[in-house]
């Protein structure tokens, strides 16, 4: 097969339900389509969902007819179930998903996996196989063990041996694949534990659905398309097969593409289309497959993308989202279930503390050398611990105080007055034996929002988060800088000033800039920063270079040097840079 993008597989989800509607006719009008404006390399044709089950000639006319095309043809399954005969009535199961302690619902979904292994040679589950059944019966077998463990053992056994051991017992070719869904903080009170399913399944798929944060159930931050397909990359390394987003609440053509630029620019492999229907005669289909061809040329030679390592461990949630806040202020996250000991620089938000031993790695982390950036949601869980170990003296009050000042100290100084106000926790400190970098006040009162403290060889940076974390993006840009000069390590030498927009960085040195689509559309001014000794920054499409000028301060009572470049973007137009 002659794939269309270089960098990536185009794919497209076909549900069980539009399968069986097909004929021959409208297979070959909906492929035509698609094949035009986005151009199809692969499809996941689902055997099963609901009360659908599609029927083995209908599959193969489907199957046989895209494969004439060029196009691989995987199985697909959605673990739901309506009310049938033999099983339990009356169990509040939400979207379906089944009460995998049913034995009707055991033997039924056992059945489904070895019919699709049967047909396919690789096989996905979509993201409805967890479980969030509390009938008598999962009370029963619950006994004294709380949800969040009794269902990890549960779903551990289904995985093994309802799914992927019976899958593998009638097709030992057959490759497994578990999709994730896009609520990562939520995984483990509802069955999925990825850090146990990779000892079973072949691969996983990860949701990069993200939608308008602003108006929808899940309020997820468009960032989520890219740091969530880094976290699943490096839970899975090697393993991790695509990202996956669809149409639905995207209320403008910008914001459906977004999800696919991130997808692409996390390095997935697959961009899966959910799903088939849902892309015939849509206007988005057609602007998708330009913007395709714009980001496949933008990666290539590109490498594995690289940035802030973020500590995240399995089954751990707390200042959800906000990794993928800081992405949107122009910081490249690199989030991780493995702690990152041999990194420069990390940084740490309440749900690290999701791994019980974190505060005995981190205090060996900066003991060593290493720089760490805890939030004051870490403070506020780990204070004690942390005080205890002489990392920091640094407390939260317990008080909130509204910012409408700030201060950059140092050779940064200067007062930024008159701001909107914002709450954040007040942050309180001993003086001189650590030391704030940014203050933020109102009146007479003033606290540190980034405080400093030395430990061993290493440093131990606080940052206060507001109570609302989008008002992160309300700071003053040079406010947000003190922390992103913090995080610069050889391996990430640039920052960008700028707001409601991402800087993600390869190996190879490059830069892919891009501005969301946010309230008014405008172009902004940005500044472009880096430790390294530079001569001017290239924008690759055009081939333009902004000059550079030399920039010395003194920062840490030494001097420092930055070179800094100065460019306008748009919003929803992606610019790939390099330094010269």
């Amino acid at each position: 097969m002659n794939a269309h993008y270089r960098n990536f597989k185009t794919v497209v989800y076909i549900p069980a339900q539009i399968a069986e509607a097909f004929d021959e006719d409208k297979l070959r009008y909906d492929y035509e389509f698609i094949e035009k404006y986005i151009g199809l390399d692969k499809v996941y044709l689902e055997t099963h969902r609901g009360d659908c089950d599609v029927e083995d000639a209908q599959l193969k006319m489907i199957k046989d007819y895209l494969e004439s095309k060029g196009v691989i043809v995987s199985g697909g399954i959605t673990t739901t179930l309506d009310d049938f005969d033999g099983a339990e009535k009356g169990k509040r199961r939400l979207f379906g998903t089944l009460c995998y302690t049913d034995p009707a619902m055991r033997d039924r979904i056992k059945e489904i996996s070895e019919r699709a292994a049967s047909i396919f040679d690789e096989v996905i589950l979509d993201d409805f196989y967890f479980t969030n059944c509390t009938c008598e019966r999962c009370i029963k077998e619950k006994g004294d063990r709380d949800w969040v463990t009794f269902r990890r053992e549960l779903m551990k056994d289904v995985s093994a041996n309802l799914i992927v051991g019976p899958a593998k017992a009638v097709n030992p070719k057959v490759k497994m694949v578990i999709k994730y869904p896009n609520w990562r903080e939520s995984y483990h009170f509802a069955g999925y534990v990825p850090e146990i399913q990779d000892e079973i399944f072949d691969a996983t798929y990860i949701g990069t659905e993200t939608r308008s944060p602003a108006y929808t159930d899940q309020h997820l931050p468009e960032y989520l398309s890219y740091s969530l397909a880094r976290f699943m990359d490096n839970a899975w390394p090697g393993r991790c097969g695509g990202g996956w987003f669809d149409t639905y609440q995207c209320y403008s053509i910008d914001r459906y593409l977004e999800q696919a630029y991130l997808t692409a620019f996390a390095g997935m492999k697959e961009m899966m289309h959910f799903m088939w229907s849902d892309l015939i005669d849509n206007p988005f289909s057609c602007a998708m497959g330009l913007q395709l061809s714009k980001i496949d040329k933008m990666l290539d030679g590109a490498g594995s993308p690289k940035g802030i390592p973020v500590y995240i461990p399995h089954a751990a949630s707390g200042e959800n989202h906000l990794e993928m806040r800081l992405g949107m202020l122009g910081m490249p996250m690199e989030p991780t279930p493995v702690f990152p000991a041999g990194e420069r620089k990390i940084l740490l938000t309440e749900s690290a503390l999701g791994d019980e031993d974190v505060v005995s790695k981190l205090v060996k982390f900066v003991e060593e050398g290493g720089d760490a950036v805890v939030t004051s949601g870490f403070l506020r869980e780990a204070g004690d611990d942390l005080r205890k170990a002489g990392l920091t003296e640094a407390r939260l009050t317990g008080r909130r105080y509204a910012v409408t000042r700030y201060d950059i100290t140092g050779d940064f100084a200067g007062y930024i007055t008159d701001r909107d106000p914002i709450l954040f926790p007040e942050l309180v400190h001993g003086n001189n034996d650590s030391w704030s970098l940014l203050n933020g006040g109102d009146g007479d009162l003033h606290c540190s929002l980034f405080l400093r403290s030395t430990y061993g060889k290493g440093r131990l940076y606080i940052m206060a988060v507001p109570d609302n974390d989008a008002d992160l993006y309300k700071l003053p840009k040079s406010a947000v800088d003190v922390i992103k000069r913090a995080l610069l390590t050889e391996k990430n030498d640039t920052y960008v000033s700028g707001r409601d927009m991402s800087m993600f960085t390869y190996e190879d040195g490059s830069m892919i800039m891009y501005r969301y689509i946010k309230g008014e559309v405008k172009p902004e001014r940005i500044t472009i920063h880096t430790t390294k000794e530079v001569s001017a920054l290239i924008e690759e499409t055009s081939g333009r270079k902004f000059p550079v000028r030399k920039v010395e301060f003194m920062e840490d009572f030494e001097k420092a040097t930055e070179y800094v470049a100065e460019a306008v973007i748009v919003p929803g137009i992606m610019y790939k840079c390099r330094w010269e």
